[in-house]
């Protein structure tokens, strides 16, 4: 046996410093590496792995909705880009431009696409006539840049890959009605893929999009308490279509303007698994987007039969599951640490002992469970596992998240709350900014997260100023 020249090194203590434990996992889970560009960051092939499997889940997910998958330019002339004057103000801050092309100075500066909305309204003003032409249901997967100050991979840099809906409807109905479906694809999602629960509502007027009626929200907690903007989706009514002259001719033969939403989740999803699932041993991949969803580790392998074994075992799974065997000289403690780390959900061992019973030994990641299994079954025993394992670790996260959710009445016990204890505050509020200001600017950044769609009557004034309460919010701190 060669000696091992890489060990797999420790990780800071989540409880002890969280951002430190989130990047020591990004990094030593070989997910990313930092680039040369500041705010920019390489996705290792690991990570890129994970983005894979979550982009053709959802893909799956948007064709079975009746989305067409297109391709947009990365740059957007300036003078397009100001024809929406709320949505260009709203993303000002963030534009990357170019001004020289070559050795030439550029006649009109262009935007590095921080989304694409004026992009395709400036193709749908071409092919949206009548309404034949409607709906439009289009995605697009593609990067985007905003010119972050405070970076962080995955949650917050500055070119990031994500899909971006752009949907044109006849009537606002309609619209809204796409809105409302594309959320609940993320919510369904969250839920059935990464085995994430999360809080779905509303925006409120200040924190909804740029240029949108209306911006409805998935707000996951991580286990730190703070919510992450998991997904968005925006109902635009026919604003855009008007700044860009889309009509087309209605059924009543006069012309109209077209109703328009857009919709969107990104790489952020994969800072989501790491800080909801993950331990002080590193990632703790959900099975339905882990790259390798079983490692199959055979023990004492020098010896005669045990990695013939160990390959026909690994073939027949094959068939079904994303399955790696390793075959490496590096010792089997160091694999077990290097698998744990990198979050795989189930570890198969075999040695000369096992194979002589007819047995296989399954370590399970999130539980270190240890099930011995007969070799005639493991596939099912595999499948089995996986399915049990994606259940346990929705619970768990929907329980961190239970636990860290609070209501408050009073403004004292608002403040109170959201010192001491990190998580969601459940709050009535009356609808004006000023009290969401004044909430963020005492309590060092809680900010209104959604107002759900079930509202609870927690009392009948707002929380902060003591007037009539409009709605039920939930409060929190924000990645």
């Amino acid at each position: 046996m060669a000696d091992n020249k890489k060990m797999v090194e420790a990780i800071t203590s989540r409880d002890e410093d969280f951002a430190k434990w989130y990047t020591d996992i990004v990094k030593k889970a070989e997910l990313v590496d930092y680039s040369g560009v500041k705010g920019c960051m390489v996705i290792r092939p690991y990570g890129y792995a994970i983005w894979e499997n979550i982009q053709r889940d959802l893909d799956r997910r948007f064709k079975e909705t009746g989305h067409e998958n297109v391709y947009m330019p990365m740059f957007i002339p300036e003078s397009l880009l100001q024809k929406e004057k709320d949505h260009v103000e709203g993303f000002a801050p963030e534009c990357a431009w170019v001004t020289v092309g070559g050795s030439d100075k550029l006649t009109e500066r262009l935007a590095i696409r921080p989304t694409s909305e004026t992009l395709f309204c400036e193709h749908y003003a071409k092919i949206i006539n009548t309404y034949r032409d409607l709906p439009k249901l289009y995605n697009q997967w593609c990067s985007v840049v905003r010119w972050e100050k405070t970076t962080r991979p995955f949650l917050r840099t500055s070119e990031f890959l994500w899909q971006e809906g752009h949907t044109m409807h006849e009537t606002a109905e309609e619209a809204e009605a796409e809105t409302l479906q594309m959320l609940k694809v993320y919510e369904d999602f969250y839920r059935e893929t990464l085995a994430i629960p999360a809080v779905v509502g509303k925006k409120t007027e200040k924190e909804k999009f740029a240029g949108a009626i209306a911006t409805y929200t998935i707000e996951p907690m991580m286990h730190n308490g703070v919510a992450l903007q998991g997904g968005t989706s925006h109902y635009f009514g026919d604003g855009f279509a008007e700044s860009f002259g889309i009509t087309y001719q209605g059924r009543d033969n006069k012309l109209h303007y077209p109703h328009q939403t857009s919709w969107g989740v990104s790489t952020r999803m994969i800072g989501a698994i790491i800080m909801v699932h993950g331990d002080d041993d590193g990632l703790i991949l959900p099975p339905r987007v882990a790259p390798i969803q079983l490692a199959i580790v055979p023990i004492a392998m020098h010896k005669a039969g045990v990695l013939d074994k160990a390959q026909e075992v690994a073939d027949s799974l094959k068939k079904q599951f994303r399955v790696k065997l390793d075959a490496s000289d590096n010792s089997p403690g160091w694999k077990f640490s290097q698998y744990e780390m990198q979050g795989v959900p189930l570890r198969l061992e075999l040695g000369p002992k096992d194979i002589e019973n007819n047995q296989c030994v399954l370590v399970r990641r999130d539980t270190r469970e240890k099930i011995f299994v007969s070799l005639d079954n493991v596939a099912e025993e595999v499948a089995k596992l996986l399915d049990i394992i994606h259940e346990d670790m929705y619970n768990r996260a929907l329980e961190n998240m239970k636990t860290k959710t609070f209501e408050a009445r009073t403004y004292e016990e608002f403040l109170t709350t959201a010192k001491e204890t990190p998580g969601f505050i459940k709050a009535m509020w009356c609808g004006d900014v000023e009290c969401e200001e004044k909430i963020k600017e005492e309590t060092g950044g809680v900010k209104s997260r959604c107002i759900p769609f079930e509202e609870e009557q927690l009392s009948d004034v707002c929380v902060c100023c003591g007037k009539h309460a409009k709605h039920m919010v939930y409060w929190g701190k924000q990645y």
